[in-house]
């Protein structure tokens, strides 16, 4: 499916996340159940730069609606792994807020590897375009940080 058709989606479902950003998804999944779009995973290349080796990706939103089928999101991690493994891919990475419990990811396979302390956002311009990032509530949250290989 399009970064365009996922990231609608996105914006119609997601909890607490908005679209990816303009240039942070590079490919997406769909899912769908009785012929109608249940979920969708997008993933890009990884936000922190100590990530960007050419062969780990980030999921960046994994997100489903109230008609999906229990083990959805399971499915939809499970997929992205599967596919990046066959880009030539050796790792992936997504990050959970504090309070969610990952059911999902343990599902699939992924690991909790460690975690992230909230932080008030990027407050430089961007090296591509010199646009600041919209601050987002999220930027303020604990989030875990999970993997597999």
């Amino acid at each position: 499916m399009t970064l365009r058709e996922a990231n609608d989606f996105v914006q119609s479902f997601h909890r607490h996340s908005k679209r990816t950003a303009r240039d942070g998804g590079k490919w997406a999944i769909g899912l769908a159940h009785d012929g109608e779009l249940v979920g969708v995973a997008i993933v890009g290349n990884p936000l922190a730069a100590s990530f960007m080796d050419g062969y780990t990706a980030e999921v960046l939103r994994c997100c489903v609606n109230d008609k999906a089928p229990k083990n959805s999101c399971s499915m939809l991690y499970g997929r992205c792994w599967q596919i990046w493994r066959k880009m030539g891919g050796k790792k992936l990475i997504t990050y959970t807020l504090h309070e969610e419990s990952g059911a999902s990811l343990r599902g699939a396979g992924w690991t909790v590897v460690g975690e992230t302390k909230p932080h008030k956002g990027w407050g430089s311009k961007t090296k591509q375009d010199g646009i600041r990032r919209e601050w987002q509530p999220i930027y303020g949250q604990l989030k875990f940080r999970w993997e597999v290989e």
